[in-house]
């Protein structure tokens, strides 16, 4: 029988294997305040060193691998910690504001910082559509974790990214006609 008791990641759990160190945001999920918003911060930076290296369709394949990577990251980590969506799983932060950097850029820091603001507002809020995926695709607990719930850790940031770059889009649009 699986133990379905949830867990506390541990600095020791994020380097027993590749997919914690992954889905803790290589060791930024484990802040004790906030990891969502500390894994987005790690993302930013991340991106900042990353991005000037990387041209477009690099950049896409990184996201690309990133999210199949993610997924089975996600899904592995979710099962050691026995919670459907983990919040010291940070990994769907990373990706989805390494998305949303990606598709603003370029920009300076001010509007990477609104961008950074809108995201976290928008996945911890979870207002409309981002409500809808968050919900779509979770376990309850005390079930055995899938793919379908490592799949929806990184779905509903996801969501969170588009209505994200929706907003910078309007914002944008809204001050080129003026």
């Amino acid at each position: 029988m699986i133990d379905m008791t949830p867990r506390r990641p541990t600095v020791r759990l994020l380097l027993s294997h590749p997919a914690h160190a992954i889905a803790l945001g290589f060791g930024s999920g484990l802040s004790p305040l906030a990891p969502g918003t500390v894994g987005t911060l790690w993302a930013w930076l991340a991106f900042l060193v990353l991005q000037p290296h990387l041209g477009e369709m690099q950049m896409a394949a990184l996201l690309l691998a990133g999210f199949f990577v993610g997924w089975w990251a996600c899904t592995v980590t979710a099962r050691a910690l026995a919670m459907p969506d983990p919040s010291p799983v940070v990994w769907d932060e990373v990706l989805a504001f390494w998305l949303v950097l990606w598709l603003v850029t370029p920009a300076g820091v001010i509007a990477q910082g609104v961008a950074f603001v809108l995201f976290r507002y928008f996945d911890a809020a979870k207002l409309g559509p981002v409500a809808w995926a968050d919900r779509l695709y979770k376990g309850r607990r005390g079930q055995p974790i899938g793919w379908a719930q490592g799949f929806g850790i990184l779905f509903d940031d996801l969501v969170a990214a588009l209505c994200t770059l929706l907003v910078i889009s309007v914002w944008r649009f809204g001050a080129a006609i003026l």
